[in-house]
């Protein structure tokens, strides 16, 4: 049992698990920014731009024999057009986060030697034998 414990306590100390819970309260808080910012501010807007347009009340019935069903796709096109809203705004969101990342300092090359002709490989070779004789 306390073999177990121990190797639970090693799991649970391990970095990409705190990086993991810190990432998963960070990513609750930023969720509810960005829910905000679309059904707060950027959905008004876009009413106002184009006149109050609620797909949500579109439905059509359906009958198949005595039964009849209502299938509100409305309200499916009303989430998609939300998810593109929503998935703008997150682009734009890490499209600034990261470029607010300092990127690190470019290491310079070191000059690369020139590829030598098969010429030149040939007399270097002829040259090595002759220095060896």
């Amino acid at each position: 049992m306390k073999k177990l414990f121990n190797e639970f306590k090693e799991f649970a100390i391990q970095g990409n698990v705190l990086d993991m819970a810190v990432g998963t309260m960070i990513g609750g808080a930023f969720g509810k920014i960005v829910t905000s910012l679309v059904n707060d501010i950027l959905t008004p807007l876009l009413s106002l731009l184009l006149g109050n347009i609620d797909l949500s009340g579109l439905s059509t019935d359906v009958t198949v024999g005595e039964t009849t069903i209502s299938v509100t796709w409305g309200v499916f096109m009303q989430n998609v057009v939300d998810f593109l809203i929503m998935a703008v705004c997150i682009f734009a969101f890490v499209k600034f986060f990261t470029s607010l990342k300092k990127k690190p300092a470019e290491e310079p090359e070191e000059p690369k030697e020139p590829e030598l002709s098969a010429e030149a490989k040939l007399l270097t070779e002829i040259k090595e034998l002759l220095e060896k004789k």
